[in-house]
């Protein structure tokens, strides 16, 4: 007779649940645009370059009201000290990852953008982005995280040895280093370099950079003209970390944005500047609707919207984008988020941390930054004890019991491996996808897989990788 197969639990996949998707809420938007021709008629021609104005609008009061962007930096202030985000400052996208493309195909050039440097851990699924602008091999650099987000200093050495290098070469080097493949246009510019990291409740670590870190970013972009492109897409998935206290989520952002730190820092940013902001409704809406924004400079935010693929057709998600502005505007977007995705989230975290540090931390499970007040995003990264190879755990766990997690080399900066000896010994799952019953499932099933591996004293190396269906990896 078989024993009947468990149900398979995925702790990959960094989707929103089913179960938290607002079909009702946007099913009414939707009813209510399309059914009004004043406002389908618009929504389904082809939209500004920028993107449909009066989501801008609804975005720039929503985001003002959330992060209260100041010259202090500070966050919580009062209104009078509050400088309101501009809609100039934002173009409609089609999501973040689809705006990593416009952004590097607009302000990158392969021959005169001398190199992308990555936070690492990385999500994974932006190294192909890179890649397809061009972007591949040493053009790429691996900057570990330490207890305040990413590590500035080597960071620095990093872009100093880059800009050392470029002065070292002869005049006739030096000329061909200004050459470009894509036209200069008066819209744009390109830069030397980029940077990027998730700064906020990061995917896949979770860690938030301290302020003090994204001020020193900042001065760094300036300096080595870089770019600083960060996917600020979990920053409103935000709970206090006291399980007594978890219930009731902070009303405002946790930290300043780079992108408002670089609007005020020292007289304010450069006619480009040298920050973009990624935002997107897939983690706060749905992933299906395509729609995000970024923010930036005017100049940055009017050139985004010159990339070709916009001046083609207009901003992408031209209709789900009129749709979207009732529910931005209406305040139904923030209920949402406040009544709905806060007290899933944080309810899930403090179950998986229970468990975590019931079953895992005793078996030598270390998890990093959670002394923190305010904790937020989707995943929680974990260290395995030393003998451990996260491919090995990551394999047995759906071999043996069921369970697909993210081994640490799934994130590693691709064409890098400097920094990547913690990231072998790591996983990384997600509180997101599966309900309270599964979460606390799952980490039962990872104990037992990391309780037999140290019993039999197997390492899980086998120099191969893991291979997981598609499915489960799709958009995690």
């Amino acid at each position: 007779m078989n024993t009947p197969r468990r149900q398979l639990i995925n702790l990959l996949r960094g989707w929103p649940s089913t179960s938290l998707l607002p079909t009702t809420l946007v099913a009414q938007a939707s009813s209510a645009t399309f059914t009004n021709t004043k406002e389908a008629f618009p929504a389904l021609c082809y939209g500004p370059d920028s993107g449909h104005e009066e989501l801008r609008i609804a975005l720039a009061q929503w985001l003002t009201t959330f992060y209260t962007p100041n010259s202090q930096f500070t966050v919580g202030n009062a209104a009078s000290s509050v400088s309101p985000i501009d809609p100039v400052r934002i173009c409609i996208t089609g999501g973040a990852s689809q705006n990593l493309a416009c952004i590097l195909q607009v302000f990158t050039d392969p021959l005169y953008t001398r190199g992308i440097w990555c936070i690492s851990p990385m999500y994974f699924l932006a190294g192909r982005v890179f890649e397809d602008n061009g972007f591949s091999g040493r053009t790429f650099h691996a900057v570990p995280e330490d207890d305040e987000g990413l590590d500035i200093s080597i960071l620095e050495q990093g872009l100093q040895r880059d800009e050392d290098l470029l002065r070292s070469l002869t005049k006739d080097q030096q000329h061909q280093q200004h050459q470009r493949l894509k036209p200069l246009w008066p819209t744009n510019k390109h830069f030397r370099r980029v940077i990027y990291a998730v700064p906020t409740f990061s995917n896949p670590s979770s860690q938030t950079m301290s302020v003090k870190r994204r001020i020193q970013l900042v001065q760094l972009a300036r300096r080595f003209d870089a770019l600083v492109i960060t996917d600020d897409v979990y920053d409103q998935l935000q709970w206090y970390s006291d399980s007594k206290i978890a219930a009731k989520a902070p009303d405002l952002a946790s930290q300043p944005r780079i992108v408002d730190i670089d609007r005020f820092l020292d007289g304010g940013a450069s006619e480009f500047g040298n920050a973009v902001s990624n935002g997107s409704f897939s983690k706060i809406i749905a992933p299906g609707v395509r729609t995000g924004w970024a923010e930036g400079t005017k100049a940055l935010a009017h050139g985004l919207g010159q990339c070709g693929s916009s001046r083609s057709g207009g901003a992408p998600s031209q209709a789900m984008a009129a749709a979207l502005t009732r529910i931005v505007e209406s305040g139904q977007l923030q209920e949402h988020i406040t009544n709905t995705l806060q007290p899933a989230y944080s309810a899930r975290y403090v179950c998986m941390m229970n468990w975590i540090e019931k079953l895992l931390v005793p078996l030598g499970v270390v998890l990093p930054q959670t002394n923190r007040n305010i904790m937020g995003g989707f995943f929680i990264w974990l260290e395995l004890p030393a003998l451990l190879h996260g491919d090995g755990v990551a394999r047995r766990a759906k071999d043996e019991e069921e369970l697909i997690i993210g081994p640490g080399s799934f994130f590693v900066v691709p064409g890098d491996t400097t920094h990547n000896q913690k990231l072998i010994h790591s996983v990384r799952v997600c509180l997101a996808w599966e309900d309270e019953d599964s979460l606390e499932e799952g980490i039962r099933r990872l104990a037992r897989v990391i309780r037999r591996m140290l019993d039999e004293g197997d390492a899980g190396d086998t120099g191969e990788k893991l291979v997981v269906s598609a499915s489960a990896i799709t958009n995690p």
